[in-house]
């Protein structure tokens, strides 16, 4: 007996692969970490593919270019990073046919190395001591010598943009569907790295009608001994903090705190963040350090905010690329 053939469709042009990197959204769910707190809304962005929300400035920035044909298949991009942008770069260049580097100082951890090398991108280190200035420095000196698009997540405006048109959106969308409609504002606390995320969800949410209430949080030394190989200052030496990678001081050319209304600036021990993290873990939540931080402030500011206000935080990225890490090793 023979039956009619019901194809699957190919992906045989790049418009086909284009279409394909759509990100679907990322869930906002209220999560209680003890009985007796507040319910914070978290947005669930280590769903996204490659673990992170670093997937949205990466499409968005690596579609972009290969529509406005700056890129085409097996062209040379390369980043300035040591975590989730270069892993989610890596994975939008294997789906484009790209060629990919990642430019990061020497001492990152094994489980971000593999995952880059997976998805058929280069690693390049740059001497420790140096930090990410010297990877930087690196990378500018690349493309004095070679061909290569670089997508400059620090300075990039695009960055802030896909936050706007995609996550704040989709914020929007739901406390539109689900809140009185007496909800006028929407707080949400980041920490700011490249500051992508801050500009993004600030300016989006605002597009949708709310008014914000915008916190940037800023981990500092809790003073606890824990050994420097196991931390990230010597990697990222602008932290504020050696134990929270990705939130930075001085680095990001985005974020212009003078330019956003209402913001204010608020501490976070790293040692709470690492609690926090953990915590949620035990939830079911599979994050790393920064969104332990963000829903640690979360926590910090919810019994501030008026009642015609919702309070939303981001979950950044996902655990496995932390297993080697003080966050999974100094966990008893």
């Amino acid at each position: 007996m023979t039956h009619a053939a019901n194809p699957i469709p190919s992906f045989a042009t790049a418009e086909d692969y284009l279409s394909m990197l759509e990100l679907a959204p990322t869930p906002l769910i209220p999560i209680h970490l003890q009985a007796d707190s507040p319910s914070i809304l978290c947005k669930c962005e280590f769903m996204n593919p490659s673990g992170s929300t670093k997937d949205r400035i990466a499409t968005f920035i690596l579609t972009k270019a290969w529509r406005e044909g700056v890129v085409r298949r097996g062209d040379l991009v390369a980043e300035v990073s040591s975590g989730s942008t270069s892993i989610a770069m890596a994975m939008v260049c294997a789906h484009l046919g790209l060629k990919f580097i990642a430019i990061m100082p020497e001492g990152v951890s094994r489980e971000r190395i593999l995952m880059i090398q997976g998805f058929g991108g280069e690693v390049r280190f740059t001497e420790k001591s140096l930090g990410m200035q010297g990877a930087n420095n690196a990378c500018q000196e690349l493309a004095a010598s070679t061909k290569v698009f670089l997508p400059r997540q620090f300075q990039n405006t695009d960055n802030a943009q896909a936050h706007r048109q995609s996550t704040a959106a989709e914020i929007a969308r739901w406390v539109k569907a689900h809140a009185p409609a007496s909800v006028n504002t929407i707080a949400f606390t980041s920490g700011v790295g490249t500051g992508g995320t801050m500009v993004g969800l600030y300016h989006g949410l605002r597009d949708h009608g709310f008014n914000v209430l915008p916190f940037a949080v800023r981990p500092v030394a809790s003073g606890k001994n824990i050994l420097c190989e196991d931390c990230f200052s010597s990697l990222e030496q602008c932290s504020f903090s050696s134990r929270i990678p990705g939130v930075l001081d001085g680095m990001s050319q985005i974020y212009r705190p003078k330019e956003i209304e209402h913001l204010q600036e608020i501490e976070v021990s790293d040692e709470l963040a690492m609690s926090t993290t953990r915590a949620l873990i035990r939830k079911g939540f599979p994050v790393g350090p920064s969104s332990g931080l963000n829903v640690a402030a979360a926590l910090q500011v919810a019994g501030t905010l008026g009642e015609n206000t919702w309070l939303v935080t981001i979950l950044c990225d996902r655990m496995e690329r932390y297993f080697s890490t003080e966050l999974f090793t100094h966990w008893r």
